[in-house]
């Protein structure tokens, strides 16, 4: 099995109440629990961040992380299946990883 990260983009930003704020994250809890053991790292949202090209500074709205472990990416990609950040209109990159070092 290996690793697949998963990049979340938009996806509706930081709720405005604590109550919204309370219902986002149960959302996510429901989700991860679905996940189960192929969770390797929930992962975090990100704050303020800049992506640099070769020409300078480019957009780029990733919004957090996780990784996931599965057995291709077909399957990592079908463990996105009802994540939060896709029913608020964002969108997940998954990404296979591997140990270069």
């Amino acid at each position: 099995m290996a690793n697949y990260l998963l990049v979340y983009h938009g996806g509706g930003g930081m709720a405005a109440t604590p109550e919204a704020q309370q219902a986002a994250m149960a959302q996510w809890g429901q989700w991860f629990g679905q996940l189960g053991a192929a969770v390797v790292d929930g992962g975090n949202p990100v704050g303020q961040e800049r992506t640099i090209g070769g020409n300078g500074a480019a957009a780029n709205a990733v919004s957090g992380y996780s990784v996931l472990k599965a057995d291709s990416l077909d399957a990592a990609v079908k463990l996105t299946e009802g994540c939060p950040v896709l029913a608020a209109g964002g969108s997940v990159q998954v990404c296979e990883t591997f140990d270069a070092m």
